[in-house]
């Protein structure tokens, strides 16, 4: 049985820990309100282009003048996949998640033939997929030094992972990122985003487009692209702070459980030994 000293180093260390955590759990709320406003905000951007390009789209017939971006290689044997993960741990299976889908998918293609690449963004990722994919990470994105993401860091990705596409490096692209909803549910998403999957768009007026629609379809494709990894990027944010906020809300509660369990043997074993202690002072008193 521990000693009264150690039950007393067991407890502060615990206290000392619930500290931690509680300021962690602050930091992460009063972070998760800038990013869940950046997330909401990207949100009608990025679905109101996604309709001018679904109109575009679906006057174009796919032949020879369609711009890769949307038409594709014609094949899917080399995939690539983009992991975004966060560059700091301790926000409970929101890395795990996101990397557990992106891992049953590689695993999927492998098993399908195919070749698949991996360009992570995020070390937490690359730590979790290095273990069973380290020949087929590429590419490796350190945001580390990034205090609040922005869209230069989605234009840089973009950019990267266009310059492969051109150089015929791959002929599909997936996204793996998580898609905000609340505070305790992030929800582990994967995307196509080359060749773009666009939906025909639900409007029924018709346009007449000047330049051609290809034309107008190369010049927004690729900043679509980048849109798209913008918004994941900022979805992971988002999804990121609710998961720690959660997670760390979490550890202060079960510190503070922890620190009554102790409290309760520390005080046992205290009012035993007590005990103990006047139990041999009365017999001693009784044998004079």
């Amino acid at each position: 049985m521990p000693s009264l000293k150690d039950l007393r180093n067991r407890i502060a260390s615990v206290k000392a820990t619930q500290k931690i955590t509680k300021a962690m759990q602050m930091v992460a709320a009063a972070k998760l309100r800038r990013a869940q406003t950046a997330a909401e905000a990207a949100r009608p951007y990025a679905e109101r282009m996604a309709e001018v390009l679904g109109n575009l789209a679906s006057g174009v017939t796919i032949g020879p003048e369609t711009p890769r971006l949307l038409a594709g290689t014609g094949s899917d044997k080399v995939q690539l996949l983009i992991v975004c993960t966060a560059e700091r741990g301790l926000c409970g299976a929101f890395n795990s998640s996101i990397s557990r889908l992106a891992r049953d998918h590689a695993n999927r293609l492998l098993a399908e033939g195919k070749t698949v690449k991996i360009i992570c963004v995020g070390k937490k990722g690359y730590d979790i997929l290095r273990r069973q994919f380290a020949e087929n990470i590429i590419d490796l994105v350190d945001l580390r030094s990034v205090r609040q993401v922005g869209f230069e860091q989605a234009d840089m990705i973009a950019q990267k992972v266009l310059g492969l596409f051109e150089a015929g490096e791959f002929d599909v692209a997936t996204l793996f990122y998580a898609q905000f909803k609340s505070v305790i549910s992030q929800i582990p998403t994967a995307q196509q985003i080359l060749p773009a999957q666009i939906e025909a768009s639900g409007t029924t007026a018709i346009y007449d487009y000047e330049p051609a629609e290809e034309e107008i379809l190369a010049t927004l494709l690729p900043r679509n692209f980048t849109v798209q990894i913008f918004r994941a990027l900022l979805e992971n944010a988002a999804s990121e702070q609710g998961a720690r906020m959660s997670s760390m809300d979490s550890a202060t509660r079960n510190a503070g459980e922890m620190i009554k369990k102790q409290t309760m043997t520390y005080n046992r074993s205290r009012q035993a030994m007590i005990t103990k202690e006047l139990i041999e002072i009365i017999s001693g008193a009784e044998a004079l």
